[in-house]
């Protein structure tokens, strides 16, 4: 029996998806796991599987489209089914088309009840955006609706121009215009000539008032809402130490000599945090609504930046891995975040993140923690510096790092036993090794 198959929610709150492309043509057959299409989110290219074996019946989505989530985007059918009339299964399964773009869309909406006695809206000769939509429930696509929450409007005073009354993207930007003019009026009445704001698609330059504006990205928006809620809902408190960072740079150069994979300072760093994990495991903690939860693996975030913005793919167990293989996937996840081909998956998960700006000779910054992780290691660069040893003054090399925690499940003392262990371990980086 053909069934619909509809753009999923490949990332948590997300309201609509790219479809970059399928990975198979009309009429191909595929078995339960096969990747069927690649779908873009805001940070990572995620496979959209099969879960049972069929035949890719018919595209409704082209690739290369933004599309809301749960709008159906193919129609599949049983393997060996026989499909006689492609019109009827697509009526069956309750598809119309938009009669503006030819887009598909579910046609099981109800149409708007009109009260007794009114007649429409251009036979009265108002405006459409004037008139709220007397219904009960209000159909609308998801992309509509976060459109219309963004720009302060209430979607029962935008009449639906889509199937049975459906509003659709095109309904709110159309009202959000409509209440622009309307402001502006007044002032075009006054002789005055009303202030033009960018549209969010383009990049204008204002020689008159002096700067660019440049558009949000979908990566940067994302970035702006999970920091904004970490410093909102996490409360922040910092701790500081300053680390003897001799053996360290030692050991590295020591690892690197004739090594076809080259280990850098943060990977050294990455063994140590996950050593510091299994010391004191209170610290491998994410707070939820109802409980603390305690992962049974050590996995870690490591920030990346990409031209489109910050990412942090996830090491799984740390521990288990050797420096070398640790480096190896580290510079895999790096050079994949910057290309934009990093899998959902591997943006998930992990208690805690390292961000290091050593190689931009900063010293000492606090990071803001990635929720729903428990911290946030901040690295910065490695320094020669004056240090007292055996009681004399010496030069020697120095490394300090700011460790940004959440106070929810994580208490200061186990905090501090935490970077206690984190320093020891880096101040004996053949332990973190061990």
């Amino acid at each position: 029996m053909a069934t619909v198959l509809r753009m999923p929610e490949v990332a948590a709150a997300a309201t609509e998806a790219v479809l970059t492309e399928w990975l198979l043509a009309e009429g191909a057959t595929f078995s339960a796991g096969d990747a069927l299409a690649t779908v873009e989110t805001e940070k990572a290219l995620v496979d959209i599987e099969a879960d049972s074996d069929g035949t890719l019946l018919k595209l409704l989505v082209p690739g290369g489209q933004l599309t809301d989530v749960g709008a159906p985007i193919a129609v599949l059918a049983a393997v060996g089914e026989e499909i006689t009339d492609l019109g009827a299964i697509l009526g069956d399964l309750g598809i119309d088309q938009d009669p503006e773009s030819g887009a598909p869309v579910m046609a099981d909406v109800e149409a708007p009840v009109v009260e007794e006695g009114r007649t429409p809206l251009v036979e009265e000769g108002r405006s459409p955006v004037s008139k709220p939509n007397p219904v009960g429930r209000i159909f609308s696509s998801p992309l509509a609706r976060k459109i219309a929450k963004d720009a302060g409007l209430a979607l029962e005073d935008i009449p639906g121009t889509g199937p049975r009354n459906r509003v659709l993207r095109r309904d709110v930007e159309a009202a959000l215009a409509a209440r622009i003019t309307e402001a502006a009026a007044p002032l075009v009445e006054e002789g005055r000539s009303p202030v033009s704001k960018p549209t969010p698609a383009t990049t204008s330059a204002s020689t008159s008032t002096g700067y660019d504006e440049i558009p949000h990205t979908r990566l940067r928006e994302a970035i702006a809402a999970r920091l904004q809620q970490s410093k909102r809902e996490a409360p922040h408190f910092y701790l500081r130490a300053t680390i003897r960072a001799d053996r360290l740079v030692a050991l590295r150069s020591e690892i690197n000599e004739g090594a076809d994979v080259r280990i850098s300072l943060n990977d050294l760093v990455l063994k140590a945090v996950a050593g510091a994990h299994l010391a004191v495991p209170e610290m491998n903690a994410t707070w939820t609504d109802d409980a603390v939860r305690r992962p049974h693996s050590v996995d870690i975030a490591v920030a990346v930046a990409t031209e489109r913005g910050l990412v942090t793919p996830v090491v799984r167990d740390v521990p288990s891995l050797t420096v070398r293989a640790l480096a190896a996937k580290v510079q895999d996840l790096a050079t994949r975040a910057r290309d934009g081909k990093l899998k959902q998956d591997e943006l998930e998960g992990g208690t805690i993140s390292v961000t290091n700006l050593g190689m931009y000779a900063v010293e000492d910054f606090a990071a803001i923690i990635n929720p729903p992780h428990a911290a946030i290691l901040a690295v910065g660069a490695v320094r020669d510096e004056p240090v007292v040893q055996d009681g004399q003054l010496v030069v020697g090399k120095t490394l300090k790092v700011t460790l940004s925690v959440d106070h929810r499940p994580v208490d200061g003392v186990v905090a501090a036993q935490w970077l206690k262990a984190f320093v020891d371990l880096l101040e004996h980086p053949a332990r973190a090794l061990a």
